[in-house]
């Protein structure tokens, strides 16, 4: 049985039958859809299944995506990956050279953390310190007693007012090492001294990577003192 063309619906026979985009045409009216100018093998662009000529032939174009759920989350996950990838390329080049960092939260943080540890380095090591019986403590205090004002009323002592550092005695001095400061510094702790930009600190003594003890040549105050506030002379 003869099948029904495409375009008006009547027998195609065969020797005017066109086969073409899965449907059977006559000659005359395998034509384009806009236009009607009648087309062969070999000029005509099929969209779908009809026949056009490449005049008319439909232009594809860009479509936008839309926010759905899936796009978002997969926008929020190249984000992150991309967040990772910078924290490994930091942690790699840390310490291989100067660069300025953004001072973003993360970086705050990042430093607040960095201070604490170095803290807590620094409370350590002084108890092991003192532990070990091997500190004595600053000439300035040891000498220090208290003076009765009666000899029968022990209750009257008077002691000295200013109490003494609970930090440990810097070790033997070494070399009187002078440093000079390039920050000011405000004592956080009471076994801590202040300084300003400038100041002269002497008989330095290294006590771990983040701290020192010495004496304030200006005040004649003496305490701990961070490292990476001073610089050596």
């Amino acid at each position: 049985m003869n099948p029904l063309c495409s375009r008006c619906n009547k027998v195609v026979y065969p020797t005017e039958k066109v086969n073409c985009l899965d449907k059977y045409w006559h000659k005359g009216c395998f034509s384009c859809e806009v236009c009607k100018m009648t087309l062969n093998m070999k000029n005509y662009k099929g969209f779908d299944k009809k026949p056009y000529c490449s005049q008319h032939y439909p232009k594809t174009g860009f479509t936008s995506v839309a926010d759905t759920p899936e796009n978002l989350r997969l926008k929020q996950q190249s984000k992150m990956q991309s967040q990772v990838l910078y924290k490994e390329d930091f942690e790699k080049n840390k310490g291989k050279g100067f660069s300025v960092v953004a001072d973003t939260p993360e970086m705050q943080r990042i430093k607040k953390t960095q201070d604490q540890i170095s803290n807590i380095k620094y409370h350590e090591e002084f108890e092991k310190t003192r532990m070990g019986g091997e500190a004595q403590p600053p000439e300035s205090n040891a000498n220090r007693a208290y003076q009765p004002t009666s000899p029968t009323s022990p209750q009257n002592y008077n002691y000295d007012p200013q109490p003494a550092r609970s930090a440990a005695a810097p070790p033997p001095s070494s070399g009187g090492k002078r440093y000079r400061a390039i920050y000011d510094y405000a004592a956080a702790d009471e076994d801590e001294v202040s300084f300003a930009d400038g100041d002269v600190i002497v008989d330095v003594q290294q006590i771990d990577e983040g701290w020192m003890f010495g004496r304030v040549e200006r005040t004649g105050q003496q305490g701990m003192l961070p490292a990476n506030y001073v610089e050596a002379i």
